[in-house]
């Protein structure tokens, strides 16, 4: 298990570091971090003070050393547009690229569980084939026109429910939320749901076909023949063995929305870590883009590691697997 464990963590580090070598490249050859950072006006003199305390006068070796280490804690320079740490930027607008990242991932589970049941148990019927054709739907159709498509029918034309922004927050011990306040409930609806369009029918789809895979084997019969009532069989037997993979996809997927949601955010004018990315793209405020991939890279390859780590623990195959590879490559 240690052997596990040490593997999955040195291939993590292995993906950071290349992370870190593309938003190095992206910071140090992307335009002259000089001349984005002082005006026409400034001095010769001003110019090679600031290259000296950036330490660009040092080789690139060892300015991607630095680069490294100002990472690991937090240090990502100062921000051309806003002129503020980047990292405090960045820490600002996570909460709620977080909080509706999480409620997608929450209305993921509660609405594609139920209906990859549903499909898999009466599969011959109407409605579980009408699922099936929506989810294909749901699954081609890009997310910013799920956004506008709702912003134009809940919020243009109904009214129900704003179509921008995240409403009002409260600020409780320096993490805002919206879940607190009617507003920003009332904001969090359109965007989280266009957000996990995707996610419900791909849990759907999984859930479906783990339960048709699970009712063919021989302890759901075995269950049948002791007379069992359907209701135990499909809930209490059968959704039981389809919940790892629901687990794993879940928690994979995780880093999937928070790299993915700045399409979502947007197009909802979500004040989240994609909208700053877009916004630091568009005045090409190189620190801000540099930072958003470090840290977002490590927040997807951090949670794939942990549900690596789960699965390992859970699934003693993939230890076993890991071994038997070892012990082959000597």
């Amino acid at each position: 298990m240690l052997a596990f464990i040490v593997r999955r963590v040195f291939n993590a580090v292995g993906v950071m570091l290349a992370v870190a070598l593309l938003a190095f490249v992206i910071f140090r050859f992307v335009g002259d971090p000089v001349d984005m950072m002082l005006n026409e006006q400034a001095s010769q003199t001003q110019r090679d003070e600031l290259r000296e305390r950036l330490g660009l006068n040092a080789s690139v070796g060892m300015q991607f050393v630095h680069f490294v280490t100002n990472a690991a804690q937090g240090e990502f320079g100062i921000s051309y547009r806003n002129q503020q740490d980047v990292f405090a930027l960045v820490a600002e607008r996570f909460p709620a690229t977080f909080e509706l990242v999480m409620m997608a991932t929450l209305l993921s589970l509660i609405i594609g569980v139920p209906l990859g049941v549903l499909t898999a148990i009466y599969r011959k019927s109407r409605v579980a084939q009408a699922l099936q054709f929506v989810s294909i739907l749901g699954i081609s159709l890009p997310s910013f026109v799920v956004g506008i498509m709702l912003i134009l029918i809940f919020s243009v034309q109904l009214g129900w429910l704003p179509g921008f922004g995240r409403g009002e927050t409260v600020n409780i011990g320096g993490w805002s939320t919206g879940l607190l306040t009617p507003s920003g409930r009332a904001a969090l609806v359109l965007p989280s749901i266009t957000l996990a369009l995707f996610q419900i029918t791909l849990i759907m789809r999984l859930v479906r076909a783990e339960m048709l895979e699970t009712l063919r084997t021989e302890f759901i019969k075995f269950a049948r023949a002791r007379g069992l009532p359907d209701r135990v069989v499909h809930f209490r037997l059968a959704l039981r063995n389809c919940l790892m993979p629901v687990i794993t996809v879940t928690g994979m997927q995780i880093g999937n929305l928070i790299a993915f949601a700045l399409i979502t955010e947007t197009v909802f004018q979500w004040p989240g870590m994609g909208l700053l990315f877009i916004q630091s793209v568009m005045f090409v405020d190189i620190p801000v883009m540099a930072a958003y991939l470090v840290i977002v890279s490590f927040i997807f390859v951090t949670l794939n590691t942990l549900v690596d780590m789960m699965y390992g623990v859970v699934d003693p195959r993939l230890r076993s697997q890991h071994v038997k590879g070892g012990a082959n490559a000597h």
